[in-house]
C-alpha cells in the first residue's frame, strides 16, 4: 500500500517537509510513501519542462492518483493560496473527479511560508477544497500532538507547516519535523485501517 506525497517546491522548504512526511508514512507497517512533484508553470502557453526532472523525484502522473491509498499534498504559500503549479495539475483531474478515483481515500496537506503570518492556514485550506470535491477524507493534526502545543515556528491543526524566517529555507525546526512526520503517520494509519475494513 502506498501513500502519494505530492508537492511543489521552489527553494527547498516544502520539499524538506515532504521528506519528513514520507518518514512518517514509512514508519507504518506495510505502508510506503511515493514521493512526486509537479513541474513549474511556464509563463508561455506551451510546456517547457523536460518530461523527467534532472534531479529529485519524478513528476506526478494520473496513474499515481489511481494507485495511491491516500494523498498528502504540499505547497509553498502564494499570497495565502497554493502555488499555481500544483493547482494546474489539480485542474487537470476532472476525469478522476468524475470517476471517483480519490473518493473515500484519506488526505492531508502541508505548506511553508517565509513569515509567521504569511498565509499558512489559508494555503492549507486552499489545498483542502479540491480534495473535498474529489471526495477525500481530510486528516488534520490534533492537539494530542504535543509539538503543536509547544511550537514557536510552524505547525497548525489544518496540517504541517514550516516558517523559514531568515534561515536556510530547508532547515526545519524539531517541532516542524515532528508534526510533518505525525501527519504522514496519521494518513498512513487511516489508509491502512480503511483498506483492512474494505477487505473484510
Amino acid at each position: 500500500m502506498e501513500i502519494l506525497v505530492l508537492y511543489y517546491s521552489r527553494f527547498g522548504a516544502t520539499e524538506a517537509l515532504a521528506r519528513e512526511v514520507c518518514q512518517g508514512v514509512d514508519s507504518v507497517k506495510e505502508v510506503a510513501s511515493r514521493l512526486r512533484t509537479v513541474p513549474a508553470v511556464s509563463t508561455v502557453t506551451a510546456a517547457t519542462e523536460d518530461a523527467i526532472p534532472d534531479v529529485g523525484p519524478p513528476y506526478v502522473t494520473i496513474e499515481d492518483l489511481r494507485e495511491c491509498a491516500g494523498l498528502i499534498m504540499g505547497s509553498p504559500t502564494r499570497f495565502g493560496n497554493m502555488a499555481a503549479s500544483l493547482k494546474y495539475f489539480l485542474d487537470g483531474t476532472g476525469s478522476e473527479w468524475l470517476s471517483g478515483t480519490l473518493s473515500g481515500k484519506p488526505a492531508g496537506v502541508f505548506t511553508s511560508t517565509s513569515s509567521l503570518h504569511g498565509g499558512q492556514e489559508t494555503t492549507l485550506l486552499s489545498m483542502v477544497l479540491p480534495l473535498m470535491h474529489h471526495g477525500m477524507l481530510i486528516v488534520g493534526l490534533p492537539y494530542t500532538e504535543n509539538a503543536l502545543l509547544t511550537t514557536t515556528t510552524g505547525g497548525t491543526p489544518y496540517g504541517a507547516s514550516h516558517v523559514t524566517w531568515n534561515r536556510d529555507a530547508d532547515r526545519l525546526s524539531d517541532e516542524e519535523k515532528q508534526l510533518a512526520q505525525a501527519l504522514g503517520t496519521r494518513v498512513a494509519k487511516i489508509a491502512s485501517r480503511l483498506c483492512t475494513t474494505e477487505s473484510n
